[in-house]
This record gives C-alpha cells, structure tokens and sequence, in this order.
C-alpha cells in the first residue's frame, strides 16, 4: 500500500481542466487518513466550485483507486476562499476579499459584458460576488443587470449595493439620469471611483470585479495607486488593432506590480445561425500568440454570438439567461481558471485599518 504522502501527491498531480491548473499547482490543501484498507481524502481548494464538487469528487477517487489499488475511497471536495496579497502599501478595503480587476485597453471588444459574466460565473460557483462599473463617461451594467433602482443610504455618508442577479453592483449609472452625460476631468473621475469603492457598504465579498474603462488612463492609474488589486483580466479580439492595445493594458499592469492573470479572446470565431458556418472575422490565433508572446495564460475564448449580445441588452446576461449553454460553461471555466490563479497568490496579513490621528492636548 503506498503511504500517505505518496498518496497526496497523486491528489496534487490531478490536473483540474477547467482550472487549467494541477491541485498542487493551485495550493489546495489536502488531507489523507489512512483507517486500515480504507482511505479518507478531504480536500479544500481555494476558488469556488460549485457544480462542480461532485465530478472532481468522482475523478479524484478513481484515479486513487487506479494508482493507489484501493477500492475503499472517500473523496469530499470543498473551497475556502481568503484574501490574497495586492500591490505593497495599499490597504485593503471593508468586506471585501478580493478585487480583479478586468481591462481592455481599447473599447468595442465586449470587455464589459465579459466583466458581468465573470462576476455572475464566479457567484455560480458558490462565491460572494459584487461588481463595480469604473467606467464614469459610460456606464453600461445598470444596463446589463436589468435595474435602474437608486441606491440607498441609511445613514447619509454611505450607499447600499444594488443587488440583482445574486450579484452586489454599484455604478455612477445608478445615481444620474440614463441621458445625462459625465462631462468631468480626471480629478472628479478619481473621486468618483474613490467614493464608488469605498462609500458602498459591501457585504462580505469574495470577489469583487471591476469593469475598467477603455485605455490607460486616470481611472486606471487611480486603481493602482490607491485599489488593493489582486489582479488583473485582459479582454481583447484576435483583431492585430485590439491586440495592440490590449499590450498597453498588459504593460501597464506591468509596471504598477498588479499581476495579470491570463487574455480572455472574445469574438474569436463567429458560426452562422442560418447555415453553420464558422468564420473568423476578426482573425485568428491573436489571444494565443499575445498570451505565449508574453507567457500569461489565455484563459478561454468566446465566440462572436448574437446570443450573448442579445441577454445583455435585456438585463439577463447568458450566464443567468441561459446556464447549461455552451457559452455559459464556457464563461464558468474561465471564472474557476481566474480564480484557482489567485489562489496561487501569498495570503494577505494586511487589514482594513481606520485612519488614527494623534493629538496633543
């Protein structure tokens, strides 16, 4: 009979495909015990499953019982989600475990309908979910959630999120008139990013996803400086245009120590509803190169889809439209293969401390 850290390391060589990752690799933390013929694994990832727990549960005992040559196995699989180390010197933020952040760098590339299928694919796997709308001149998940009720403010100093989809959101959209334009400067931007993050009373976030606006400037520059990051998506096409800019995004994160999880390649093919046919449009193989090019991962790709445009528009994007989808299996590989990357990361020691002032009477 092989022993018990013999038998741990045949857990942590399991490879979970839609992690895109071993068990080892994404720091779960396993136990085995040993009780004569019979042998008990407990196992606790640090990114939500839900939906899932019963396959792994399946494929984890019997590839036991296949290279272990046991046939008394229990296998259970649960998640413990903490909090994960962000850029040195930035304080963390009141309920809130983790923020991703999720960039582009150039608009048109459905960033942000990526960022709220994301967020509703990680609550899909059992996670505590919000989603913050950083984009001040346009917003757009107001839209996308289906609501257009005001926040609240009890004790006139801080906002309630809007809760819709099982998702806590909070958007500039909320509080202005749908038509009225945001005509400020970069300095009215950051405070209103400022007051967004930190003004909403969160309630025990996991995750907190952020939907950045296009390109690299004051709101991006505000997240680094000020945002305890956990890290970051880049959201492109396979189009050389969009790829470019989507290496600014890159290089930007680059430079403020904010870690890039991997590409998310949208529009990557589209397949005709009439006859079938699979074309694509905006070239092929650009997330995949981008990602080798500078040795991140390409996390998935999604295709060109009238579908996912469509759910958006009517406030139920597909994740919620349609769960047992393709493309909605697909957005939910994707979340598990971010979120088992920030698992990778140290654990944060940081708090979110009030500010102390000392006086001499």
């Amino acid at each position: 009979m092989l022993s018990a850290p013999q038998i741990k390391q045949i857990i942590q060589d399991y490879n979970d495909v839609a992690a895109q990752m071993t068990l080892g690799e994404s720091k779960a933390k396993i136990k085995v015990s040993l009780e004569g013929d019979k042998l008990i694994v407990a196992v606790t990832l640090g990114y939500p499953v839900k939906g899932f727990t019963n396959s792994l549960e399946t494929e984890i005992m019997a590839l036991l019982q296949k290279e272990a040559a046991l046939t008394d196995v229990t296998v259970t699989v649960d998640w413990k989600i903490i909090k994960h180390k962000v850029q040195p010197g930035i304080q963390g933020i009141k309920n809130v475990k983790n923020i991703i952040a999720v960039a582009s760098g150039k608009g048109g590339v459905g960033k942000s309908t990526t960022s709220v299928n994301l967020a509703l694919a990680l609550s899909a796997s059992g996670a505590n979910v919000g989603i913050l709308d950083a984009d001040i001149y346009g917003p757009s998940q107001p839209q996308m959630l289906g609501t257009t009720q005001r926040p609240e403010s009890p004790d006139g100093k801080t906002i309630e999120p809007i809760r819709s989809h099982g998702l806590q959101s909070m958007s500039i959209g909320f509080l202005i008139d749908a038509e009225q334009p945001m005509i400020w400067r970069g300095p009215m931007l950051t405070q209103a990013l400022d007051q967004l993050l930190n003004d909403t009373n969160w309630d025990n976030l996991d995750y907190l996803v952020i939907d950045l606006p296009p390109g690299t400037g004051d709101i991006h520059l505000s997240l680094s400086q000020k945002v305890p990051v956990s890290g970051a998506v880049i959201v492109t096409t396979p189009q050389d245009i969009s790829l470019l800019d989507a290496r600014k995004a890159l290089k930007m994160f680059e430079k403020v120590n904010v870690p890039v999880f991997g590409i998310i390649e949208n529009m990557s093919t589209h397949v005709c509803s009439q006859c079938g046919h699979e074309e694509h449009i905006f070239g092929a193989g650009g997330g995949d190169k981008m990602a080798k090019e500078y040795d991140i991962d390409l996390l998935g790709s999604l295709p060109l889809d009238i579908k996912i445009r469509e759910d958006a528009d009517q406030g139920k994007p597909t994740v919620i439209a349609d769960p047992k989808s393709t493309i909605s299996l697909t957005y939910r590989n994707i979340a598990q293969s971010v979120a088992a990357r920030l698992a990778q990361q140290g654990k944060s020691f940081a708090t979110a401390f009030p500010e102390i002032v000392v006086k001499n009477d």
